[in-house]
């Protein structure tokens, strides 16, 4: 099953039920409706369905404490067996990294670290953010929502776990693609209908049974 751990402090983890926290929810909901409804990872479903992602919900007020929440995901993540955890999400809800431009930044320090534990090849860190904004794009354009989700979040992947993967689906470039397609024909009111924000996971999408 999916499961959940709130790093409540840098060096301490509170289980939660997975259904109760909100955060998870949110972000749950987003998985659900937006990255596999819209099919925009092909491979989300599969360890969605097996309940091979770990959610992780970290209260780090700085950068450093985050760090910390982050070093210990990704080592716990190698240590464990992929049929039992393929993949993390750590979901940062604070306002630590809620400005885009400071989620950027943060993403070189992310990045050191995993340079740092010798983990560069064995693992990536993919990330999400509310405001995510490619170069060359306005703030509205339809086409960020492909990376943006309900709270700013990294994704730790195994990379033999994109390898597999890849192998299945080879024409993995075409995503990238396929996805600015869905995206521009849905147009941000469909995007919005969806309701995949912070704070909507109570909320029945446009179009669903009450």
């Amino acid at each position: 099953m999916n499961t959940l751990s709130s790093a409540a402090s840098p060096s301490t983890e509170v289980s939660l039920p997975l259904a109760e926290h909100p955060v998870v929810r949110d972000t749950v909901q987003w998985l659900e409706r937006a990255v596999i409804g819209l099919n925009l990872c092909p491979f989300a479903k599969g360890v969605h369905a097996k309940g091979q992602i770990h959610y992780v919900v970290s209260a780090a007020a700085d950068p450093q404490q985050l760090l910390v929440d982050l070093r210990e995901e990704l080592l716990a993540l190698t240590k464990t067996d992929a049929a039992v955890r393929d993949t993390t999400l750590l979901v940062v809800p604070t306002p630590l990294l809620a400005d885009f431009l400071d989620f950027n930044d943060f993403l070189g320090e992310a990045d050191a670290l995993l340079e740092e534990l010798e983990l560069d090849g064995t693992l990536q860190i993919a990330s999400f953010h509310p405001q995510f904004q490619f170069a060359g794009t306005g703030a509205d354009d339809v086409t960020n929502c492909t990376n943006r989700s309900p709270h700013p979040t990294l994704h730790l992947l195994r990379e033999e776990s994109i390898d597999r993967a890849v192998e299945v689906f080879p024409e993995a470039e075409t995503i990238y693609e396929r996805n600015i397609e869905v995206l521009e024909k849905l147009g941000m009111p469909g995007w919005g209908a969806l309701q995949v924000g912070t704070g909507c996971a109570a909320a029945p999408a446009v179009g669903d049974a009450a």
